[in-house]
């Protein structure tokens, strides 16, 4: 009887470990963080298109993407309300994913410089988030296994 119920519970424990493990398997998640430090529309539409192949190839396999686009220096023009080149882009790619799988960084320590040097407050577009330090966000995304593109 002990032999028995020894059996039947490993047995349990056996399947609970293949049930459990084969949906992660399915279900890899992936992310990539790509890099934008550059004021010129080709970079940036460059970007956006990985950003869109990247979304597609994996939606097309039925497996989650996390994607980051993290701007700074010149490169933080690609998410100024009032001179990013590629804004309806933007919100286009924004409304193509899935909600909470791209976002938009934009950095402070950037922000900031421009609004000394401009001399009034520098607008970011809805569909951004601003981060401390475009670096540093980039730096902490790659300390989590996020891959990395720069275009």
């Amino acid at each position: 009887m002990h032999r028995a119920i020894v059996s039947l519970a490993a047995a349990i424990l056996l399947s609970h470990a293949f049930a459990t493990r084969a949906p992660a398997a399915e279900g890899k998640a992936h992310h990539v963080a790509f890099h934008v430090d550059q004021n010129d529309p080709d970079v940036m539409n460059q970007v956006l298109n990985n950003a869109t192949n990247v979304i597609e190839y994996y939606r097309g396999k039925n497996e989650d993407v996390d994607i980051d686009i993290v701007t700074y220096g010149p490169g933080l023009t690609m998410l100024r309300a009032d001179a990013s080149p590629v804004q309806d882009r933007v919100r286009r790619l924004k409304d193509m994913v899935f909600p909470g799988k791209i976002q938009f960084s934009a950095c402070n320590v950037t922000k900031t410089a421009m609004e000394k040097r401009e001399g009034h407050a520098v607008a970011i577009l809805p569909e951004a988030t601003v981060v401390p330090s475009g670096v540093v966000h980039l730096m902490e995304l790659q300390e989590q296994s996020w891959s990395y593109v720069r275009p």
